[in-house]
């Protein structure tokens, strides 16, 4: 069994799998000031929480997108399973060809979803990861990251909004009675949520254009049960996505 870990900017998703597939995932936040023992702590908690202990895993997988953390996480992951673990960056066999200015900077996140979509959905396709940003990945039809798009993320954007306009409350992130919003509550949430779904499906449709063909789009990350609903064309939701990524990967780093 191999215990995989992805730290973003928000949430670190922590999960298992083996042979067999994905045997859970959690979420927890991400704390850059957390010490070594703390995230040690909170990783043998989830595992207890699912009837697991250390000694149940054989290996280790991190990706990580937050630098500060990824050390201390390693060394979490190292005092936790025992074994040093595979670090998702330059250097690692994903699958993929990446044509990009630069490979090396691309997000070991990015490279996850990507490697997950090409292998289990039909190609080309599009990711779209819902979480601090809203990332949009490219594979094409031969296996080749192309590129995307970074855009601000959902609770980002409320974010930025609430603080500069002192006349709008701080409102939680849930789906509106309508569109058309009645109260400045509503107006905020019709007006967040539905211009991220509205944003989604003008600009997968615009890659279509670009790439001359239909793709798949499949959409993953914390933010996006809330948001695909609202989307109107069809898109695949899959939570897993990036930890089914994750497997793929070590999968292919083993001699």
């Amino acid at each position: 069994m191999v215990f995989a870990v992805d730290i973003g900017n928000t949430n670190i998703v922590v999960g298992a799998f083996d042979d067999s597939g994905i045997i859970f995932t959690e979420r927890i936040s991400t704390a850059p000031l957390s010490a070594e023992i703390e995230y040690t702590v909170l990783l043998r908690t989830v595992m207890g929480l699912h009837g697991l202990s250390p000694s149940s895993f054989t290996g280790c997988i991190l990706s990580s997108v937050v630098p500060p953390v990824t050390p201390t996480m390693r060394n979490a992951l190292l005092r936790t399973v025992g074994q040093d673990p595979l670090i998702v960056g330059a250097g690692i066999k994903t699958g993929l060809k990446i044509r990009l200015d630069n490979p090396a900077a691309l997000g070991s996140d990015r490279v996850a979803d990507a490697v997950a979509a090409a292998q289990f959905y039909p190609l080309p396709v599009i990711t779209v990861d819902l979480g601090t940003a809203t990332t949009v990945s490219v594979v094409d039809s031969s296996r080749t990251f192309i590129g995307g798009l970074i855009i601000p993320g959902v609770r980002v954007a409320l974010s930025s909004l609430t603080s500069r306009a002192s006349q709008l409350p701080e409102i939680s992130l849930e789906p509106p009675r309508r569109v058309i919003g009645a109260n400045t509550a509503d107006c905020m949430k019709s007006g967040i949520i539905y211009s991220t779904a509205s944003a989604i499906d003008g600009i997968t449709a615009r890659i279509e254009e670009e790439l001359s063909e239909p793709c798949t789009v499949v959409a993953t990350g914390g933010n996006a049960p809330v948001i695909i609903p609202f989307c109107k064309r069809s898109i695949v939701l899959d939570e897993q996505l990036l930890l089914k990524g994750l497997m793929l990967i070590y999968r292919k780093n083993q001699t």
